[in-house]
């Protein structure tokens, strides 16, 4: 095509049409109007206190936390006619400055959105500045004023494009000066800080230091790991689930179920999925659900593990054997080993496997490897003036540093920390993941997963012990009966004077070859034996296809699902969530609440149950470690073992396995999409646990 006809065949309007950034689907998500709890559809609304929760306050928390740790729960309810003061301050002129704090979630923008609409509902005159590039925004100054079309741009998207987002944390008294600083000069009424357990601690230590001035300041619980949850001291549920994970779920889900498709098409890959979720399973869980893995691991099922008969065996000796409490990692390969070795009997070497990111730290040897190189890492940054990756570059170099901690006076700090013992054991890792071990460190001291492959060392294991399996004749791939006799009658071959010497049952559905024919040398053997072969014969060339069939050879495909699920398009269940928290935050400063955490209660149920609510931050708030010092955090929520969701999973654990010649149970979740009857409106775990609630003990 020449230059002049092609610049001419870029202008025609088809051709810009189907090229331009914004399609169809893009356009309808983002016209969209997502539904309002009942309490908005009046004009105010109004707190009113729930006493009905209560708290176990950290000493430390009532320490550092003195101007918000004495908040109550408040119920948002509407306000048909409003008093005067509440309509006054409903309606005053306010400027409310917004921040994304860590990762990015799907949902996002909604909660911008939310807050944006009510802001100009109330007062037109309301000004919503957003912090560029996360809470370093907040403290170096850098804003932008929202519009109309900003917004409009970006309703119903994924990601946090709007004004970026970053990981600071405002965790020292410089940062919260100068935040302070911006937060006055800027002449802000009010902050909202949308981010996960590390941003709402954030948000907590700023309503503390901002209250004198009297700006206020709203936490939203955001995070795709779920583990952003709050019960009070009695269990009550306040909120179930933050925003984003229903829709990385789902994206995740999507994927995975694609490979469940593969794999029984092609039959012959372990697809092995590790999903986001570095300190709890809540996506592991909901991904099992979502596509019916045949083998799914939860990390807190692993931790919870107790090795029945050690225990019996030390107890009847007058011991206690402390490690048979918790799962090691040899252990869980031979249970990965137990599924993959009963599929392929039933005829099915292929699978798919789901494995939560951080699955390692919940074994023991492995969590204890962890826990101590955080403290190392973190107590050298303290005491030296180049931190340990700079002072350490090559791996050799940290283990010989490890080494020489291990040879110093078992009662000194480093040598209670790291002793031979731990030496000798972490040297019989793999290179790579003791590299991994020793990578560098998040911002906030934690081990970095997402950034270790994790999964390999497991795989490894696996690999490894199927091979010895293999070796002693138990790990085979079952051979259909019809087909057997149909490729021997196609040899010329009688099948029944053959099968009774090749299989262990030749009165079954599904064959499989026996134990002791690990070979061909093995297999001729048996036919010599049997007298169904001579000495000097070549072994038959069906025999030989049908004995070549029955070795299994376990070929895998990695997989990591995490960063394309933070940035999907959010579900319609997190379009509506989001945008319904927005509203929620706007309520809470109109009525001129700080230090609370926006929240919407009964998210489990469905929507015309959902009650908006501000929760106070303060009181969920204890000592944990971090950077190897203990510090007064957000405590993150773990899959709970006795939820209906984790024990429906437990229940349907043997049938997704699928270990029979019969189908597997795949599922389809189906593509992300906003409209339309056939979106699910809540994650499957909210629904199961809401519905087993009154049948679990």
């Amino acid at each position: 095509m020449k230059t002049a006809k092609f610049r001419q065949f870029l202008t025609q309007p088809e051709v810009l049409q189907v090229t331009r950034n914004e399609n169809q689907a893009l356009v309808d998500r983002r016209s969209n109007q997502p539904a309002s709890c009942a309490v908005f559809d009046q004009p105010y609304s109004e707190l009113r206190i729930d006493e009905g929760y209560v708290f176990e306050i950290d000493p430390e928390a009532h320490r550092l936390l003195p101007r918000i740790i004495a908040n109550k729960v408040q119920a948002v309810c509407a306000a048909e006619t409003p008093a005067p003061r509440l309509q006054a301050s409903w309606e005053r002129p306010r400027t409310i400055g917004i921040v994304f704090s860590g990762g990015p979630a799907p949902g996002g923008h909604n909660v911008i959105a939310g807050i944006f609409d009510a802001a100009r509902r109330a007062n037109p005159e309301n000004r919503v500045i957003g912090f560029l590039m996360g809470p370093d925004g907040i403290i170096e100054n850098q804003t932008v004023r929202l519009t109309d079309e900003m917004v409009d741009a970006y309703r119903n998207l994924g990601g946090f494009g709007l004004i970026k987002t970053g990981r600071t944390k405002i965790d020292s008294k410089d940062k919260l000066s100068r935040s302070r600083a911006t937060c006055l000069a800027l002449g802000l009424d009010a902050l909202v800080v949308i981010g996960g357990d590390d941003s709402n601690t954030n948000a907590a230590f700023l309503a503390q230091e901002l209250a004198p001035d009297g700006i206020q300041v709203i936490g939203v619980p955001k995070t795709i790991d779920g583990d952003v949850q709050v019960r009070d001291a009695h269990g009550r549920l306040l909120c179930a689930m933050s925003f984003g994970f229903h829709s990385a779920a789902r994206a995740f889900s999507q994927d995975i179920s694609n490979l469940g498709s593969d794999g029984s098409s092609d039959v012959k890959y372990w697809h092995i999925c590790k999903v986001m979720g570095r300190v709890a399973s809540h996506l592991a869980l909901e991904v099992a659900l979502q596509t019916h893995a045949n083998i799914a691991l939860i990390g807190e099922e692993i931790a919870d593990y107790v090795d029945g008969a050690r225990v019996k065996d030390a107890q009847a000796a007058g011991n206690t054997d402390f490690t048979a409490y918790g799962m090691t990692l040899r252990h869980l390969s031979r249970h990965i080993c137990d599924g993959i070795v009963r599929r392929a009997a039933a005829g099915k070497n292929y699978g798919l496997m789901v494995i939560p990111e951080g699955i390692l730290e919940f074994i023991n040897e492995i969590g204890v490897f962890i826990t101590k190189l955080n403290t190392i890492i973190a107590e050298y940054n303290a005491t030296h003036d180049r931190d340990f990756h700079r002072g350490f570059p090559r791996l050799d170099d940290k283990l010989e540093f490890l080494r020489r901690l291990a040879r110093r006076d078992a009662k000194s700090r480093f040598g209670r920390i790291w002793n031979m013992r731990d030496d000798d054991l972490f040297n019989d890792l793999p290179d790579f993941f003791q590299k991994g071990l020793l990578t560098e460190r998040d911002s906030h001291g934690n081990f970095q997963f997402s950034q270790v492959n994790t999964e390999q060392v497991l795989i490894d294991l696996v690999k490894d012990y199927l091979d010895i399996l293999k070796e002693r004749g138990l790990y085979k791939v079952g051979i259909p009966k019809t087909y057997y006799r149909a490729i021997l009658a196609d040899g010329g071959l009688n099948p029944d004077y053959y099968g009774p010497v090749l299989f262990q049952d030749y009165n079954v559905d599904m064959l499989l070859v026996k134990k002791e024919i690990i070979s061909l040398k093995t297999l001729r053997n048996a036919l010599v034996q049997a007298k169904v072969l001579t000495r000097d014969a070549a072994i038959p060339a069906a025999v030989e296809k049908i004995y070549k069939k029955s070795v299994p050879s376990f070929k895998t495909q990695f997989h990591f699902y995490g960063y394309d699920g933070r940035g999907s398009d959010p579900t319609k269940f997190d379009c509506t969530y989001t945008y319904n928290l927005g509203l929620t935050a706007f309520s809470l400063i109109a009525n001129g609440a700080s230090g609370q955490m926006a929240a919407i209660r009964n998210l489990e149920q469905t929507f015309e149950h959902w009650e908006p609510i501000g929760i106070p931050i303060a009181p969920l708030m204890h000592l944990e470690e971090r950077k190897g010092k203990l510090a007064l955090v957000l405590e993150r929520s773990l899959v709970e073992l006795n939820s209906p969701a984790f024990k429906v999973v437990q229940a349907y654990r043997e049938k997704w396995l699928a270990a029979d010649p019969g189908p597997d149970h795949y599922r389809k979740p189906g593509a992300i999409h906003y409209a339309g009857s056939s979106e699910e409106d809540r994650p499957i775990t909210l629904v199961l646990n809401a519905l087993g609630a009154d049948f679990t003990d």
